[in-house]
């Protein structure tokens, strides 16, 4: 996986920046003392209605075919089972990236959901489903992340092409800044293209940023993202976040055949 590192200097600000700054992120005094918590963080700017798990499997890459069976009646078995508390957002597969990796979006009715679905699982046929997908599997890792309340996540559709997931690790208390800046900016993006989600994590790999965007082909999002540096805006908010982040990813992902967004 490359990453890419970001400067980490903060552009100069003016006193009524500074300002906004120690609200955002703390005073020094306050940073020091630790009285910053993420899950503040977290209230202030997730929607708070569902829990997305974000399952990524990383397969043998001479038994992906196999895997994409038993990965197919594992998760369309889950979503049928009027039992759980789960829906399926979306399955693909890594493109460019990390090769023979899968990603599975799960929504689960925030972490009572979660924990309901988990448990019957555990004692259902569903789980035999799940153990038939590990001889193919060489890792698989788990977040829970949570919706920007900005940015509700797509409904199921059908519309083609390739999907772009970015990811962006930031520096520790700076997720309402990066909320800030980015809100602003977004409608630039939207006005080529419509977002398919974004989210932040809360279980697992912490201070990590989650954006996906859908286009018909790798030309398409080339020609889209020089139209948005066109527009006021763009270059601020990229200029803003980028100076958040220890580095970022960007993963080209193709829908599997059942995945609800595709």
């Amino acid at each position: 996986m490359l990453r890419r590192p970001v400067t980490n200097l903060l552009s100069t600000a003016s006193r009524r920046s500074i300002s906004v700054k120690n609200i955002l992120h703390g005073s020094p005094e306050a940073q020091q003392a630790g009285e910053i918590d993420v899950q503040q963080h977290s209230r202030l700017v997730g929607r708070g209605k569902y829990v997305h798990g974000f399952e990524f499997h990383c397969v043998k890459p001479d038994r992906t075919q196999e895997y994409k069976e038993a990965a197919e009646n594992y998760y369309t078995g889950l979503i049928r089972d009027p039992n759980l508390h789960v829906k399926l957002s979306g399955s693909w597969e890594t493109l460019v990236g990390q090769q023979d990796t899968f990603l599975h979006i799960l929504e689960y009715e925030n972490y009572g959901g979660y924990d309901k679905t988990t448990q019957l699982v555990k004692t259902s046929k569903h789980l035999k489903d799940y153990q038939a997908m590990l001889p193919y599997i060489n890792s698989r890792s788990l977040q829970l992340n949570q919706e920007f309340a900005f940015l509700p996540t797509a409904p199921p559709h059908a519309q083609g092409g390739i999907f772009e997931l970015r990811t962006y690790q930031l520096i520790p208390g700076t997720l309402l800044a990066w909320e800030h800046a980015w809100r602003k900016g977004i409608d630039a993006r939207r006005k080529f293209v419509a977002p398919v989600g974004a989210w932040f994590s809360q279980v697992g790999r912490l201070h990590q940023v989650h954006h996906m965007w859908q286009y018909p082909n790798l030309e398409t999002r080339k020609e889209t993202r020089e139209k948005a540096w066109q527009i006021d805006g763009w270059a601020e908010t990229v200029d803003k976040t980028s100076q958040l982040a220890k580095f970022m990813d960007s993963f080209i992902l193709s829908p599997l055949s059942y995945s609800p967004l595709k």
